[in-house]
């Protein structure tokens, strides 16, 4: 379910309010309509928005108002987080550099060469910029509350912390990834390329592994432009890594196709896809946690012999240790050796942990590996 996003159109023309917000609303966003510079003024005073479409002229009789400027900087003061648009059927190139580069808009729109199907790509691509969180102070968010790790005790020691991989080329997201990944409890290593993420891959062990699939801000416009354009995303490649690795991945990606999420799901065995588009921080952590906590690392699954896996499938299902050995044709005493082993290679100390991991692992495609020792 995509997150309560707001977006703000600040235009004079009834026309463009009702072809504005009828494309918005497509877009799933809530759309606040404002006609001129006092009703902006207000809204942005009384809301968050996650992007705003502003005319730049809001006097129809002047053509030379630039009311529209002034709601922009308003935007940049209160509402930092918030993608701005600038709309105008007044453009000149000195408008258009002064709202991309001293208002930080987003983009600039041509009244007069608007299409519905450009601006539905441009909402998609402004919604999936890095939404920016609240500034965290020794362990503490904006809000005074404390960010202490999601899955472990305050007290553990740095060196016992699970790592977790990010590869994005976004620094906005690389930046909101380490926060959140930091706050629940991680070491992060954050990493920008193909072949940076591969060797770090190569020389680490991961508990969980954030990826987005294109690492190439080219590819990725130009894919959005041109349907046919099939890229080499390089995330697809290292998503076979993290699944031989068997490390729980989670996919970020601005890529919203669903043939493309189906593949990446049927190909790569990913533990969850997530749009940037509809990112949600507490949706994230949500996700993280059930990749970490209830899909144990697959690495030590590989660990185990064909014996063992036998053992503990049985001792997934409540059998006694008498049981298992009849079942199995063994000794008593063998099962306990078994059990022994089992619980040394998944680094456990009880039945019940044994079971829970086993109940994840036989309910998993795992449980058809007829692999042998």
């Amino acid at each position: 379910m995509k997150p309560e996003w707001h977006a703000l159109v600040v235009e004079d023309d009834r026309s463009w309010q009702q072809i504005l917000r009828e494309l918005l609303d497509d877009a799933g966003l809530e759309v606040d309509l404002a006609a001129d510079l006092n009703e902006a003024l207000d809204l942005i005073a009384r809301r968050t928005h996650r992007l705003a479409v502003v005319d730049l002229s809001l006097v129809t009789a002047d053509h030379l108002n630039r009311d529209g400027f002034k709601v922009l900087r308003e935007i940049r003061q209160r509402d930092p987080s918030c993608v701005t648009v600038l709309l105008t059927g007044f453009a000149t190139v000195e408008i258009a550099v002064s709202a991309l580069t001293d208002l930080g808009v987003y983009t600039c729109l041509r009244k007069e060469m608007f299409q519905r199907g450009e601006f539905r790509e441009l909402v998609k691509k402004a919604l999936s910029t890095p939404p920016i969180l609240e500034a965290t102070i020794s362990g503490r968010n904006s809000k005074g509350r404390e960010t202490g790790p999601l899955f472990l005790d305050e007290g553990n020691e740095h060196k016992n912390k699970p790592m977790a991989i990010v590869v994005e080329d976004d620094a906005g997201w690389l930046e909101i990834f380490s926060e959140l990944l930091s706050d629940a409890g991680f070491l992060v290593r954050l990493c920008q390329s193909f072949g940076e993420a591969l060797g770090c891959l190569r020389r680490e062990s991961y508990r969980l592994a954030v990826i987005d699939l294109s690492l190439d801000k080219t590819a990725m416009l130009r894919s959005q432009v041109d349907p046919s354009f099939q890229p080499d995303w390089d995330g697809y490649r290292l998503l076979a890594s993290t699944r031989s690795a068997g490390i729980p991945t989670v996919v970020v990606s601005g890529i919203a196709n669903a043939d493309e999420i189906e593949r990446v799901y049927q190909e790569q065995g990913i533990f969850s896809f997530i749009e940037k588009q509809s990112f949600e921080r507490h949706v994230f952590l949500n996700t993280v946690k059930e990749a970490v906590v209830m899909r144990p690392n697959t690495a030590l699954y590989h660990a185990l012999t064909v014996r063992e896996l036998e053992v503990l499938e049985m001792l997934s299902q409540g059998l006694t240790n008498k049981e298992i050995a009849e079942g199995l044709f063994i000794t008593p005493n063998t099962v306990k050796r078994h059990l022994k082993s089992i619980f040394e290679k998944l680094e456990i100390h009880t039945r019940s942990a044994a079971a829970a991991m086993a109940a994840n692992w036989f309910g998993t495609a795992l449980g058809d590996d007829k692999r042998t020792h």
